[in-house]
């Protein structure tokens, strides 16, 4: 959602060019009703039978014609209950009418997806050859990590079928919109380890044409407005048969150019600039997105109506100035008239669509754009709420798919929310002395989250209380940022060193965004949990009002507002004194965490004060991250990964972030080669040095000790994989012993088992059982270390059947008592209070 847009409040009568306010009228809602009819039929018509079309187009243009028929042939025409039944029968005529427009438009949309050959050779999983036109940009998918591994990384295209030729059937024409999908570590000159932001399918522009070889199969989940996906064997790159269109290679020339004027600045700023001006988020990692989408700035990363609006400003004159004839926008001050200014005006959008691609999210940008230019040019309030409803009737006839886009239902209800809302909550801040400016900014920031939250909630199932202040800090910088970077955009053709200037101006807004991004991320109550379905959404919506009311109440009584805002402040900055006090956590004098980060390892050795050494780091950055913040770690000496599957490092990145950390230890066995690689570029980045670590190895931090068991130096027959290689430890804390045995498998336990430092394995304190208590363990080793507690890392609901019935039970026989991350989430060990060896366990 965005709250960059303009909010118009009714100013003294005595300026120029004014209309007084009692005469502007009430707000003209008369095309509200069809914009609604419109989506609500658009939304329910894309996957109608063509029957239920046909008959809802002839229903509603019988309806309408009988209304308009019957009250035509009505003679009076005077004033009174007579005119206002006219009226009516014809808002409903007209209302009917759309929504017929709208159900053709659907149907027509909708049988593009099931009609032709690509439906039927999907169903099939056929093989065929497809000649197919790029309409969006190329597209990578994030880094997953899938068991022990990561998902492979595939280059994804939306596209529209044109013609498939299949063996022993003739060549068919046909207009199928598609998803091409192409992993582009397949290539034959690209190894595993390389980047895949290097394949050539990322650089195919809109319009290109290419004839593909796919395995056609049915879209998926997400995938209705798709007739097939085509699975393509991408090693040979791609075969165009025709280029892209003059518009999208100017397009993809300025885009480029904008890429190379960022190239030498820093992470973030590469990553965010071509974002906040063509929403080019292709360089954007995939921990700052995350990061936006915690403070709820992901507007700024997508092209919006927000940036049409800077752009206009700049031409106009600021939104405070709508309402006078001459403004102080570049035109006037170049002694533009205004008629000419419109004309710029439309110049200026014809070009943000062809550089931003035009599809219909930048279509869509556009319109709510040409919302805040009736605003600058009219300064009439009543004349935008139909401006928007104007918007989204004609861009859903155009694309009917809109009408299921969370995106456009997030557009039109932040815009709305600008146009209605935000004036009214603005002038009654004012009225209470609050500035001006600062009055428009916090009812923006405030109405806009007001009317999305609930939508967002159902998207990512998190409500966050942090997206109001991280929304008012990223908007001083918003504006530069996108202004400077156009004129980088622009210049970047013609001169490219000045671009590169402008670009490091730039650059510094950019970093701000990051910065501010980061830090609300950060902080531990950014956000909590919201059920993520239409019913939380209902509630929170219900909260939201009573929140309203409330704090309506709240502001006559300063005293109580500020206790309100001290709350809300020690509930997002959860100070930890406070938050030990309050849950508990983490508790005094623990030993060792078992984090909860679902189906992975990561493990927290206490080294003293906010000093601790980790093992392992989990699945995912986050929650690896979130747990270290929790227990106040900022000082970690060393980071042991014991593997390198994908469920013990890849979160790695986590644990480096705004952390001072001493080194890496891996063990010897590089293995698999992309999780290998992506460990050195965290390293790498992060200035950290990496080393292995061998059996008979013995360190110390503070009055923890620890000693290796686990890989012999030379290596040993019993390492068959990376699971057998895993780094085994033996820890020393306080008078405590705790086992750390990796993914170790029965024949790497064996051996663990039959060497010299078994001796020292015998009725161990705790044991973190290998391989998150899968069904492969040795039973000797379970019998030798006879271990009092025995700890097991493992997501909810995993796929793998861990913890496995019989591994669990042989624990138990052993005497040990056994806890497990899925059912009982973080675990931290602790050594009693009486001494002589006895401990205690704390949840979390």
């Amino acid at each position: 959602m965005s709250t960059r847009a303009a909010v118009v409040h009714d100013v003294p009568a005595d300026r120029p060019g004014t209309a007084h306010p009692r005469k502007a009228g009430p707000t003209d809602l008369r095309l509200v009703p069809p914009a609604l009819a419109v989506w609500a039929t658009a939304a329910a018509m894309l996957h109608a039978p063509p029957g239920w079309t046909v008959a809802v187009v002839i229903a509603s243009v019988l309806v309408a014609a009988v209304l308009l028929t019957a009250r035509g042939r009505r003679l009076p025409a005077r004033r009174g209950p007579t005119a206002r039944a006219r009226v009516t029968a014809h808002a409903v005529a007209a209302t009917l009418l759309c929504a017929a427009a709208a159900a053709a438009s659907a149907g027509l949309h909708g049988a593009d997806v099931r009609r032709g050959p690509v439906p039927e050779l999907a169903r099939e999983y056929a093989r065929a050859v497809a000649e197919v036109e790029v309409t969006a940009d190329p597209r990578l998918t994030r880094p997953r990590v899938s068991g022990n591994h990561m998902a492979p990384v595939s280059v994804l295209i939306e596209a529209d079928v044109r013609r498939v030729e299949r063996a022993g059937a003739a060549t068919r024409t046909t207009r199928a919109p598609v998803l091409l999908m192409i992993a582009p570590g397949d290539r034959k000159d690209t190894a595993p380890s390389a980047d895949h932001r290097s394949s050539p399918w990322l650089t195919l522009l809109p319009s290109t044409r290419l004839r593909v070889e796919a395995r056609f199969a049915p879209a998926m989940e997400g995938g209705d407005r798709f007739a097939a996906v085509l699975r393509v064997d991408g090693r040979d790159g791609p075969r165009a048969v025709g280029g892209p269109s003059a518009p999208q290679r100017l397009a993809g020339r300025l885009r480029g150019g904008l890429r190379e004027a960022t190239e030498d600045l820093s992470e973030d700023a590469r990553a965010l600039l071509p974002g906040l001006v063509v929403g080019d988020i292709s360089r954007v990692t995939p921990e700052l997105d995350q990061a936006f989408h915690e403070t709820d700035l992901t507007h700024t990363l997508a092209v919006s109506g927000s940036n049409f609006t800077i752009l206009l400003a700049l031409l106009l004159g600021p939104p405070g100035l709508a309402q006078r004839a001459e403004r102080r926008g570049l035109a006037p001050r170049a002694g533009i008239s205004l008629r000419t200014t419109a004309v710029l005006g439309a110049a200026l959008s014809l070009a943000f669509v062809v550089v931003c691609r035009p599809d219909p999210s930048v279509l869509r940008a556009a319109a709510c754009g040409s919302v805040a230019l009736l605003a600058l040019a009219t300064g009439r309030r009543r004349s935008l709420i139909p401006a928007l409803a104007t918007a989204v009737l004609l861009l859903v006839l155009y694309d009917p798919w809109l009408a299921r886009s969370y995106g456009f239902l997030l557009s039109v209800l932040a815009t709305g929310a600008l146009l209605t809302v935000a004036p009214r909550w603005s002038e009654g801040l004012r009225r209470r002395g609050v500035p001006p400016r600062l009055a428009e900014a916090l009812a923006a920031a405030g109405a806009a989250q007001a009317l999305c939250a609930p939508v967002v909630a159902v998207l990512s199932a998190r409500v966050s209380l942090v997206a109001i202040p991280c929304n008012l800090l990223a908007e001083a910088a918003l504006a530069p940022a996108t202004v400077l970077g156009f004129l980088a955009l622009a210049t970047a053709p013609v001169a490219m060193p000045l671009a590169k200037a402008v670009a490091w101006c730039a650059s510094w807004p950019a970093e701000w965004i990051a910065q501010v991004a980061r830090t609300g991320a950060a902080l531990p109550g950014s956000g909590v949990d919201w059920p993520g379905s239409w019913a939380g959404a209902a509630a929170l919506g219900a909260v939201t009002l009573v929140v309203l009311l409330v704090g309506r109440r709240l502001l006559r009584h300063p005293w109580w507002c500020a206790a309100c805002a001290l709350l809300l402040v020690l509930l997002v900055v959860q100070p930890r004194p406070l938050t030990r006090a309050v849950t508990g956590w983490p508790p005094p004098g623990w030993r060792m965490v078992m984090c909860d980060v679902g189906q992975g390892d990561a493990l927290v050795l206490a080294a003293g004060g906010n000093t601790g050494v980790v093992v392992d780091a989990g699945p995912d950055p986050l929650l690896v991250d979130d747990c270290l913040r929790s227990l106040g770690v900022t000082r970690v000496p060393l980071v042991v990964l014991t593997h390198f599957h994908a469920d013990h490092v890849a979160g790695l990145t986590g644990v480096l972030r705004g952390r001072e950390v001493g080194g890496i230890g891996t063990t010897a066995l590089e293995e698999p080669a992309d999780q290998v690689a992506a460990v050195r570029r965290a390293a790498t980045a992060a200035g950290v040095p990496l080393t292995r670590v061998a059996a008979g190895e013995r360190r110390r931090a503070g009055d923890l000790t620890w000693e290796v068991l686990w890989p012999p130096p030379g290596g040993h027959p019993a390492m068959e994989g990376p699971n057998d290689a895993s780094v085994a430890i033996l820890v020393r804390t306080g008078n405590l012993r705790l086992l750390l045995l990796g993914d170790l498998e029965p024949p790497a336990q064996r051996a663990l088992a039959r060497s010299p430092a078994a001796r020292d394995l015998a009725g161990v304190d705790v044991l973190k059982v290998a391989h998150h208590g899968s069904a492969y363990q040795d039973p000797g080793l379970v019998r030798l270390t006879a271990p009092r507690l025995a700890l097991i890392s493992t997501g909810e609901d995993n796929t793998y059947g861990h913890p496995a019935r019989s591994t669990l039970a042989a624990l138990r026989a052993g005497g040990a008592e056994v806890l497990r991350t899925d059912r009982d989430g973080a675990l931290a060990v602790v050594p009693g209070a009486g001494g002589g060896g006895e401990l205690e366990v704390a949840r979390h």
